[in-house]
């Protein structure tokens, strides 16, 4: 078990990354670090409010300093925003120094977690053709994680179960 490196959620928003990582900190007794709630720290207001008062820029502008920031600890369990793993930094100081876990799940799934959500400004007044193109083009990217867990079958038990396995073998 490595256990100098961070786990690192990534995928689409509603996949998990915030309720599956903090259940894994909880079995690995390891401090759980959620990105977008630090961000709504840092900029004392919501992600939504980020999004309709400074721009989507400064969003992520702020989301690869914390994460960068983040991530020079170690011994975490981090859980990424549903955009940081896009950001070529953040990306490759991932896949260069940690165990990373993409939260995989079928475009259905995720459409019916995420439409209409006002949490989440990218998909808040988006169609569903609009929703699936951003999940299509994300997965690509998401797929470059170490590890892929397709969660469709699985429940929030089986999925920690297997990231704890995956985890003590590296």
């Amino acid at each position: 078990m490595n256990s100098f490196k961070n786990l690192v959620f990534l995928g689409m928003m509603g996949s998990g990354k915030s309720s599956i990582g903090n259940l894994v900190s909880k079995k690995l007794n390891l401090p759980f670090i959620d990105i977008d709630d630090l961000i709504v720290k840092g900029a004392g207001m919501s992600i939504s409010e980020i999004f309709a008062k400074k721009g989507e820029d400064y969003f992520r502008t702020l989301e690869e300093q914390i994460t960068l920031k983040s991530l020079e600890n170690i011994n975490n369990v981090v859980s990424l925003g549903g955009g940081a793993f896009i950001n070529d930094k953040i990306r490759n100081e991932i896949l260069s120094n940690h165990l990373s876990f993409y939260l995989n799940w079928s475009e259905s799934v995720l459409l019916k977690r995420i439409k209409d959500s006002k949490k989440r400004p990218l998909a808040f007044n988006s169609t569903d053709q609009e929703i699936r193109k951003l999940i299509k083009k994300r997965s690509q990217i998401y797929s470059k994680a170490q590890f892929k867990i397709n969660c469709n079958k699985l429940t929030k038990n089986e999925i920690v179960r297997k990231i704890i396995k995956i985890y003590e073998l590296n």
